[in-house]
């Protein structure tokens, strides 16, 4: 049975930020950010799952994230 909570900690207080990095070669050289992401983090002990912000939705990334 799948437990609900943070995996380290087992806290339900999470949040989410977004942010962009750069790729490689040219868009390193330029600082062309053009990777964007989704991170969910543990309010409580701060650890972090990235999710690849085109591919996911901010509710059902933290769903996942709780085992939901």
């Amino acid at each position: 049975m799948a437990t609900k909570g943070c995996i380290k900690c087992g806290s339900t207080d999470a949040a989410t930020k977004e942010i962009s990095t750069t790729g490689t070669g040219l868009s390193k050289l330029f600082d062309v950010q053009n990777n964007k992401f989704l991170v969910v983090y543990c309010k409580n002990c701060g650890y972090c799952e990235f999710y690849n912000k085109e591919a996911s939705l901010a509710s059902n990334v933290i769903d996942f994230f709780f085992g939901g």
